[in-house]
């Protein structure tokens, strides 16, 4: 019992100093001060007196006064003498007393007084040898115990320090994780790609046996929050081994060779625990390009970590079953070497999910969570077309927390809408009160949109309309949610975004006959569809199929990212006048439908001004009453057709896809 209450309490004061090294190094230094007074000072000064006395029975401090008429009295027979201190020895009835006071500085009477009496002097020295050393010394002491605490404190947050070169051991979570694969939905091709590792880690002497390589390493592929760490976990929760996890950026230190030292180490462990897996997370932070820097400017230290995992990765042998999984954002900086058979022999897509797989993950995050009788995950699925699995669960955490803060027993579908705005628009600044004026403006910008989006063919339809600001700049929104996933869209699609974010703007020249700023963004937007049209697609006269700026994919930022422009000056002026004359002849004929559906928009701003928010059925119903009362032909009804046969389209196919199956 007595052991481990001693172990706590050198582990609590190991911790103390650890957390706080101003005040260890003010307790480092006090105690060598301490040391030195104590030991240099007095033991320096009882040399001297033993060294002086000799024989002497007594030792007695007086007056300098004292001294000199001891001196004349003939009672000293010998003197020494210091820049500080004399001693003077006197032998009174065969016994010896050293006299010692301090000297007096300026004072030139005593020398002339010893010699008048003929009284042997000598001159001596306050310290000695030792006392010298220890003062040469110390300076080097104290800088030592320095470096040796700040040494001793980045060895803990290296995991082995400059000595030991960055042992990996401390950075490495070993696990065996309760992940399956049927906590993990929406993805369910990349369960099925990565199935076969679960079976070879599992048996692989079945594999062994008839001489099959399995994959040596595994690239889970997507954007941020689609679940690739999910899934990695999965394979080793399924696969019941050892699951090494580390992410790419804790390889690089400011030391050059601590990284490759860390990858030695990682793999080393792994070998040991086999049949295990390695995942290295944005593993992009180690991996990328050794191209990309050039001749010089290059990082040396990621370079040898890059070279090191190579290295590692060719090391496996057949039969040694260790998979590394590795999960990047970023696969197209990745290094050649790193991708080429033998080393990730796979890549698998983790992908955001459709439709029915944003609905699998919606019911696996919501398990523990108390549901209203009105939910409808279906619906919310809807709304979140784009979204990744991560947006999904922080989706229902938001609407667990907006139901709480309301005091509610359940969440309500209502939570959830409020949810899902918040996940897409921002949160609503119910605070932030805009004038008549403005609302006016905001009311009539987005009624322009939202009926625009609904009688034109291959727009999004609306899902809400609102005037209470939301996020950092928006005064108001229109929720556009697509049926279902897109992943390329045809070109009448492209003039449909076109138009639907042109239509803000026209709404307010022909209803208020004087522009805003609020159409800035829509303009930018509008302005980089069509100009996407001309360089990337082949969807104009400018270029015909000519392709003007080479492109690659990226799951960061908007989806692919260009190079510099590489063509002639004449077909940019051709291609600006395209631009300019497209956006004015949509505008035009935007301006031309607000006009005939002007009845439309003054009621639709109407609603808004009394309810500041409506929904998409609300605008629809706006325009079908607004076409029956004129006897307009419904264009509204067209293009919800149009859709209906579209949707019974990717109906039949999945329907199809499963019986194959």
């Amino acid at each position: 019992m007595g052991t481990p209450d001693s172990n706590d309490k050198n582990n609590n004061n190991n911790n103390f100093f650890n957390k706080n090294p101003l005040i260890t190094f003010v307790i480092f230094s006090i105690v060598v001060i301490v040391i030195f007074k104590i030991f240099v000072g007095s033991g320096s000064s009882s040399n001297m007196l033993s060294q002086s006395l000799g024989s002497a029975q007594k030792t007695e401090a007086i007056t300098y006064s004292r001294l000199l008429n001891l001196i004349k009295t003939k009672q000293v027979q010998k003197v020494e003498i210091s820049n500080t201190m004399i001693k003077a020895v006197s032998d009174q009835n065969g016994a010896k007393i050293l006299y010692t006071t301090r000297a007096i500085p300026g004072d030139n009477s005593l020398y002339p007084l010893l010699n008048k009496e003929h009284i042997t002097y000598t001159g001596f020295s306050e310290s000695n040898w030792f006392t010298e050393m220890f003062g040469w010394m110390l300076p080097f002491l104290i800088i030592m115990g320095i470096w040796m605490f700040f040494a001793g404190r980045m060895q803990k947050n290296m995991g082995g320090g400059i000595l030991g070169m960055g042992n990996s051991k401390k950075l490495i979570n070993s696990e065996k994780p309760n992940t399956k694969f049927d906590d993990v939905a929406g993805a369910q091709e990349a369960k099925e790609e990565v199935l076969e590792i679960v079976d070879f880690l599992k048996y692989p002497g079945r594999y062994v046996e008839l001489g099959a390589k399995i994959p040596k390493g595994v690239l889970l592929v997507g954007g941020p929050g689609v679940g690739k760490t999910l899934l990695a976990r999965a394979v080793a929760g399924e696969a019941e081994v050892p699951f090494f996890s580390v992410s790419g950026s804790s390889f690089i230190e400011m030391f050059v060779g601590v990284g490759a030292a860390r990858v030695r180490d990682l793999f080393e462990q792994a070998k040991k625990d086999a049949p295990s897996i390695i995942f290295i997370d944005e593993i992009d932070a180690i991996g990328k390009s050794r191209a990309a820097s050039g001749m010089m400017g290059g990082n040396d230290e990621r370079e040898q970590t890059l070279n090191q995992l190579l290295a590692e990765m060719d090391g496996f042998g057949a039969n040694v079953p260790v998979i590394v999984l590795a999960a990047t954002n970023r696969p197209e900086v990745l290094d050649s070497a790193l991708m080429r058979p033998g080393r990730f022999d796979r890549q698998v897509l983790v992908d955001k999910p459709d439709f029915e797989g944003r609905v699998e993950i919606l019911k696996v995050h919501i398990k523990g969570v108390k549901l209203a009788d009105d939910i409808d995950l279906r619906e919310v699925a809807r709304l979140t077309a784009g979204l990744a699995g991560a947006d999904l669960a922080n989706i229902i955490n938001e609407a667990a927390l907006l139901a709480g803060r309301s005091n509610k027993k359940t969440v309500s579908q209502g939570d959830m809408y409020e949810a899902v705005e918040r996940a897409i628009a921002g949160l609503a600044k119910k605070s932030r009160r805009i004038n008549p004026k403005e609302k006016k403006i905001v009311a009539y910008h987005e009624s322009g949109h939202a009926l625009t989006a609904e009688i034109t063919k291959g727009a999004k339809k609306v899902s809400k309309v609102s005037i209470v600001p939301r996020g950092l700049a928006a005064l108001g929104y229109t929720l556009n949610t697509p049926e279902e996933n897109k992943f390329m869209a045809q070109k009448h699609e492209l003039w449909a975004e076109v138009d639907v974010l042109l239509g803000g703007r026209a709404a307010e020249e022909v209803f208020l006959k004087e522009i805003s700023t609020g159409a800035g963004n829509d303009l930018e937007r509008a302005t980089d569809i069509i100009k996407s049209m001309v360089q990337l697609y082949g969807m104009s006269d400018v270029a015909g199929l000519m392709v003007l700026e080479k492109q690659r994919q990226s799951f960061l930022g908007q989806g692919a990212t260009q190079t510099p422009r590489e063509f002639s000056e004449k077909i940019s002026e051709e291609m600006d006048e395209f631009i300019k004359q497209s956006l004015n002849e949509h505008y035009e004929m935007v301006k031309e439908n607000l006009t005939l559906y002007s009845g439309a928009i003054e009621n639709m701003v109407a609603l808004l001004y009394d309810k500041e928010n409506i929904t998409g059925d609300d605008v629809r119903s706006i325009i079908e009453a607004f076409e029956k009362e004129n006897g307009m032909p419904s264009k509204l009804s067209e293009v919800s057709d149009n859709i209906k046969d579209e949707l019974k389209e990717d109906a039949s196919m999945v329907k199809h896809d499963k019986e194959l199956k």
